[in-house]
């Protein structure tokens, strides 16, 4: 997946960010903006993982957002 596309919707996007990381709350989707870097060091802060795991699962939300609902 483009990481532009999910930039570009990314008021169509929280929700299914909210979903997936349920413990962001809307003032950390606002901060994140649709950056995946942000988006990054929010799940490592949030759930206290690496930077390794967290990107492992941004890759697995960006795999799963490709597919066909």
């Amino acid at each position: 997946m483009n990481w532009n596309i999910i930039e570009g919707n990314w008021q169509q996007v929280k929700g299914k960010i909210k979903e997936q990381w349920g413990k962001l709350t809307d003032d950390d989707l606002d901060v994140i903006a649709g950056k995946r870097d942000r988006l990054l060091g929010r799940i490592q802060e949030t759930y206290g993982i690496g930077q390794d795991e967290a990107e492992r699962r941004i890759r697995e939300f960006e795999t799963g957002f490709d597919r066909p609902h």
